[in-house]
């Protein structure tokens, strides 16, 4: 099912229409359609970060995902989750390639609830560590993974439940190889989801340089993401994993600087939508809470929410609870001002 969103000539305010085109759809003229930019409706999204990536679901700094998550999550506002998923880790790493049935039963509950929730889900692959260090020889194993995912999931709406190939490539993993890569991957979904969205990403952790030189396949039903973690060193300031040059504690946002930062990159989205037809969605944002505020977080979360917001970008941020934290476990409720940050109601 394809996806169209009109983005109002004036920046000052937009409509982003996420519904599929049909035989009753006769308001909008048909050259009209044709020169629609396609978006995802995405629209206001959360990351159920670190969560389903760990070896041990949640041992990374919170519980296992429940049904009452995603309840909280669709009562907050929320339209969509993305669920990152790591893969390699349990799989055969050679043919076969199968998936522990365990775990790809466990996957599906969590989209189920997702799904019985009325959330848009965004399934991916998540720390697929092989391909990102040699991904021709690994894109065996990880089309051989995405067959049996596609098969398991290929019933699921296909309006609500769209496949993200694989999360931040990097290391070798770049734009002289990443398409091909992903080929084996991309043909196994179309094998039996001929027509599901596929979410592809560019090199470089997907930051948003990485649209500039994204080559996507010739598929109508692919859409581009990128993510936004920008300024690095404000966003991930004493983050241990975040190294060898991890940034150092103390930096502030809000600078004339960081607002001409913001400014540029919402002219490259502009850039994007007017070369491709196609508007990416931010499928990470957030801000470290080990150092950061949560009064700090969420005038950053603000400033990211208002400035792309006119661009028609779907935002999913990070992340629900476990790390950059929304959802505070101890006290029950929202983080306060994080909500209101990103368009919605407070408590």
């Amino acid at each position: 099912m394809k996806y169209l969103s009109i983005i109002a000539a004036s920046t000052a305010a937009i409509a982003l229409v996420g519904c599929s085109v049909d035989a009753q759809d006769t308001a909008m003229p048909a050259a009209a359609v044709a020169q629609a930019p396609a978006s995802l409706p995405v629209g206001t999204c959360i990351n159920m970060g670190n969560m389903l990536e760990p070896e041990q679901e949640g041992s990374w700094g919170g519980a296992r995902i429940a049904d009452a998550d995603f309840a909280r999550i669709k009562a907050a506002g929320f339209d969509t989750v993305r669920i990152p998923v790591r893969w390699h880790n349990k799989s055969m790493d050679r043919p076969p390639y199968t998936v522990d049935p365990q775990w790809m039963a466990r996957v599906e509950q969590v989209v189920d609830w997702a799904l019985a929730n009325d959330l848009n889900v965004i399934l991916n692959s998540h720390h697929f560590d092989p391909i990102y260090a040699d991904p021709l020889a690994t894109a065996p194993w990880h089309g051989a993974v995405w067959k049996q995912i596609a098969e398991r999931f290929a019933d699921k709406p296909q309006d609500s439940l769209w496949f993200e190939l694989e999360n931040e490539p990097h290391d070798k993993m770049d734009d002289s190889n990443l398409i091909a890569a992903l080929t084996p991957a991309l043909n196994a979904v179309r094998a039996s989801n001929p027509t599901r969205p596929v979410i592809i990403g560019g090199e470089e952790w997907s930051g948003i340089d990485s649209l500039a030189t994204l080559d996507l396949p010739d598929d109508a039903n692919i859409y581009p993401t990128f993510h936004y973690y920008e300024p690095f060193d404000f966003t991930h300031q004493g983050a241990s994993w975040a190294g060898p040059d991890i940034p150092e504690p103390g930096r502030k946002y809000g600078t004339e600087e960081d607002r001409q930062r913001l400014r540029d990159d919402v002219a490259k989205i502009e850039a994007y939508v007017e070369r491709t037809g196609k508007v990416p969605f931010m499928g990470e944002t957030g801000a470290y809470d080990k150092h950061i505020s949560t009064p700090e977080r969420a005038a950053y979360h603000r400033a990211v929410h208002d400035a792309f917001a006119p661009t028609g970008v779907g935002m999913c941020t990070w992340a629900y609870a476990n790390t950059f934290p929304f959802w505070d476990r101890e006290t029950g409720r929202w983080l306060p001002g994080m909500l209101a940050a990103i368009g919605l109601k407070e408590d």
